[in-house]
């Protein structure tokens, strides 16, 4: 199996970046797509060249540093999947694929297919936390929780802040990824104490690093591999709402 690449060259942040093609022989349809990439990489290296800079870390649809777009498409065309999770079979043989960072002003590219995506650390720093004592592993069910709740708050802490949903939006928003984390704390008892504040400062962090305003157009769910729900992000605007109220 043959590929034809176009991959987005970048040496620093401070740099121009350019598309560069490659060729990507000698494949088998059983290959991830980051395996492909170590395989170009492979011949870069023997040929004396700068190899492709791309994160990667468990290769298991975990972590969610395997960002990057293919053919315009956060993570690839595959839904509920990240571009670890990609595999070549999703492609016909010879086709050309244009491999690039996430594009997004609060993601400026450090090198080639890598995006500085620290404004979610400094989100989650503002306020994606439970400062109360919540006791030990056995001490889990102490607190009955309804299973609906429950449920949904597993939902929502299924998001790995891969930032695909920011990718995919026209205006870069970032509200699916807070809102998952919102919901999440904000669902369980523990996380009540900090409900109004959380919101609030996390909101006006997300605000700080320069996303974009939601637009409801749903690209964010489509895209993301945990297929997170926009309806954390209806719950997050009543929560929000609520908070300001309060304050009035």
């Amino acid at each position: 199996m043959k590929l034809h690449l176009r991959v987005w060259r970048q040496a620093s942040r401070q740099s121009e970046g350019s598309f560069v093609t490659y060729e990507a022989d000698g494949l088998t349809p059983n290959m991830s797509f980051l395996e492909m990439l170590d395989v170009v990489n492979d011949r870069l290296t023997k040929e004396g060249q700068e190899p492709i800079a791309f994160e990667h870390d468990c290769r298991e649809g975990i972590c969610g540093s395997c960002a990057m777009a293919i053919n315009g498409e956060p993570h690839g065309p595959n839904a509920g999947a990240t571009t670890c999770q990609v595999y070549l079979r999703s492609f016909r043989d010879g086709q050309t694929l244009t491999v690039e960072p996430w594009r997004a002003k609060a993601f400026p590219v450090i090198k080639d297919l890598v995006a500085d995506r620290s404004a979610f650390d400094r989100i989650i720093q503002s306020g994606g936390f439970v400062s109360v004592g919540t006791g030990q592993a056995p001490d889990a069910n102490a607190i009955p929780i309804g299973k609906g709740i429950a449920e949904k708050a597993f939902d929502a802490a299924h998001c790995i802040g891969c930032g695909a949903c920011v990718a995919a939006c026209r205006n870069s928003s970032a509200m699916l990824f807070v809102a998952a984390k919102v919901s999440h704390l904000g669902l369980l008892p523990q996380g009540q104490t900090e409900r109004k504040q959380r919101v609030q400062k996390m909101v006006a962090a997300m605000d700080a690093e320069g996303f974009g305003n939601c637009s409801n157009q749903y690209a964010c769910e489509a895209v993301c591999p945990k297929q997170i729900s926009v309806e954390m992000i209806a719950r997050m605007n009543r929560d929000y709402a609520s908070a300001v109220v309060d304050q009035i």
